[in-house]
């Protein structure tokens, strides 16, 4: 699947929005990737999860692990699909953890599913938390780059669509300076 087709998928599904958000990691941005409104549609998110099975395959994980909430469905499909388990990891108190009775095996082989990455700081938590816990982080994966391929991780990072997505620290929001309306926080980390 071509970076052209997974961004079709995500028009196509109404995934991709206009307007004044509020990322996760604190930044402006006059768009926002939805990837929930992709997800609702099994066929689509079977075929895209399917191309990024593919590219983690020769990383031969035992699991996947995903930040909650936006890597969850990923997570799940991009597991079965890979024929290997899967479990997610949420906030507590500020900070990534295992909750729910998941565990993580000294040495089990992970790969990191988020399904949007912009400054990548879910997925770098994700990656310590497994470290912490003797697991081998071997690659991190989402559906979308929007750092365009500027986004570093100290594991083999696969995206489907790297693409620019401008982003703004607040103070320096071009659509704030102008007197739009106060950003809106579509994303799940409030």
């Amino acid at each position: 699947m071509t970076a052209k087709e997974v961004l079709a998928a995500y028009e196509r599904t109404g995934g991709v929005l206009k307007g004044h958000f509020l990322l996760t990691s604190g930044r402006h941005s006059d768009t926002y990737m939805q990837s929930a409104k992709l997800f609702v549609h099994p066929d689509e998110a079977e075929k895209i999860v399917a191309a990024l099975a593919e590219k983690l395959a020769p990383y031969k994980p035992d699991i996947v692990v995903s930040p909650a909430v936006g890597g969850i469905i990923l997570g799940y499909e991009l597991a079965r699909q890979l024929g290997v388990t899967n479990i997610f990891a949420e906030r507590e108190n500020g900070n990534m953890t295992l909750r729910r009775g998941f565990e993580l095996n000294k040495g089990a082989r992970v790969v990191v599913a988020e399904d949007v990455v912009t400054t990548g700081g879910s997925v770098r938590e994700v990656i310590d938390l497994c470290r912490s816990l003797g697991a081998d982080v071997v690659a991190c994966a989402s559906v979308v780059d929007r750092s365009n391929g500027k986004v570093e991780f100290p594991v083999p990072y696969v995206p489907l669509l790297s693409m620019e997505v401008t982003s703004w620290e607040p103070d320096e929001c071009p659509l704030c300076k102008a007197g739009a309306p106060a950003p809106y926080k579509p994303g799940s980390r409030k």
